[in-house]
């Protein structure tokens, strides 16, 4: 079952969990279930658990007695900490689908409440983000088990960023940089604030500058009119697609723009879009998959979830998001380099929720020229600006002038 989408005030607390750099999943547990006693371990978690050496559910022969494994956890409040078990197991019915207990837990949540599970000690921690106010905990610094915790599982984690900050401040105090592209374009900005840095223009998926990773954007007057931010690039796997290559996928969905044949749009797991495009998690498979709404068609495009949490991990352990202000002159577009936000080591578990929610999508820019050349921009994965904290716990703000 997918989860249901976070409230604003969920979103709130787990922002402040990834601000610690607690590196947490999420559970639903259902009406169902919790009379039962019995919860569907979703592909997540289970991700979740593996990565973190607690439990493999792939190697698990069915049989709640004869292979089930247990785990000591915690079911975590303001002011108390209930002891628990977990129960792993895969059932002999069905088809062995793998399931997830907590002991105790109708008694800690409700059904459709939203968990954090959080690996802890050799075990779990959970904490309820619908019924517990971490901001508040966390900002008041109120004493228990919960702020302990969070204290226990946050990141001191530093850098040496010092350098790039100098020659970015030194880039600011000279005022207006004027662009290096001609035309205006989304990269116009990247590859001006690259040129002054002495960095050559490349499209490596190595970070840009000695392991630090440099991404710009336009400053807007309020975060929620903010462009996306781009998180990486990267196709599609064509084994595994029913169409095998862009070319193919702009023959089948593009339309003529002016001189070109183009397919510039945005895909997203919440709707379709003016194409009839759309995402589609494969949980169990562990697949992200393109369809269309196009019976003949449907799933055309696929990329391995576990492939794109690992391109993240290496594009961004850590990135510098340079915000700048656009400034025209005499035709020619000028760039105020304003602040700098400074973020580590992205949450991963975090990357296939946020997909699941809508918040980060994904850009096709593909085009065919009068002259038959066809180039791919993209595919470029992107992510909601008021969604970043979601994604990467921040490390410092910094102004440039």
């Amino acid at each position: 079952m997918a989860l249901r989408q976070l409230t604003e005030i969920e979103k709130q607390h787990l922002e402040r969990l990834t601000a610690a750099s607690i590196d947490a999943t999420l559970l639903q547990p259902t009406s169902t279930g919790l009379k039962k006693s019995i919860l569907d371990a979703t592909i997540p978690l289970r991700n979740y658990l593996r990565d973190h050496g607690l439990h493999d559910y792939d190697g698990q022969g069915k049989g709640a007695s004869e292979h089930g494994e247990q785990l000591d956890a915690r079911l975590v409040e303001v002011d108390r900490a209930k002891v628990s078990r977990v129960s792993l197991y895969r059932p002999k019915t069905k088809q062995g689908d793998p399931r997830i207990w907590f002991s105790g837990l109708p008694a800690f949540a409700e059904a459709d409440d939203m968990l954090a599970v959080t690996a802890h000690e050799g075990g779990l921690a959970v904490i309820n983000l619908s019924r517990t106010d971490v901001s508040r905990i966390v900002d008041q610094r109120i004493p228990g088990p919960l702020l302990e915790l969070i204290d226990a599982l946050s990141s001191n984690a530093t850098s040496v960023a010092h350098e790039l900050l100098e020659k970015l401040k030194a880039i600011a105090a000279g005022g207006l940089v004027r662009s290096v592209m001609r035309e205006r374009a989304d990269t116009a900005i990247g590859r001006t604030l690259e040129h002054a840095l002495g960095i050559q223009i490349n499209s490596r998926r190595e970070p840009d500058y000695k392991g630090i990773e440099l991404k710009s954007y336009r400053r807007a007057t309020r975060a929620s009119r903010e462009n996306r931010k781009t998180l990486f690039a990267r196709v599609a796997n064509w084994e595994l697609s029913k169409l095998k290559s862009s070319r193919e996928i702009l023959d089948t969905f593009g339309y003529d723009r002016g001189e070109d044949f183009k397919l510039y749009c945005t895909i997203s797991t919440q709707t379709a879009n003016s194409q009839g495009l759309y995402f589609e998690i494969e949980d169990k498979a562990g697949l992200l998959n393109e369809r269309s709404t196009r019976k003949e068609i449907g799933a055309f495009a696929t990329w391995a979830l576990k492939d794109l949490r690992a391109a993240l991990a290496e594009k961004h352990a850590e990135t510098f998001w340079v915000g700048a202000c656009v400034h025209e002159q005499a035709g020619h577009d000028y760039f105020e380099f304003r602040d700098v936000m400074h973020t580590q080591k992205p949450i991963l578990s975090q990357f296939d929720l946020l997909l699941e929610q809508g918040e980060i999508t994904m850009d096709h820019l593909i085009k065919r020229t009068a002259k038959g050349r066809v180039s791919e921009k993209g595919p470029l994965f992107k992510i909601n600006a008021a969604s970043l904290g979601l994604l990467f716990p921040p490390s410092k703000s910094y102004a440039l002038r």
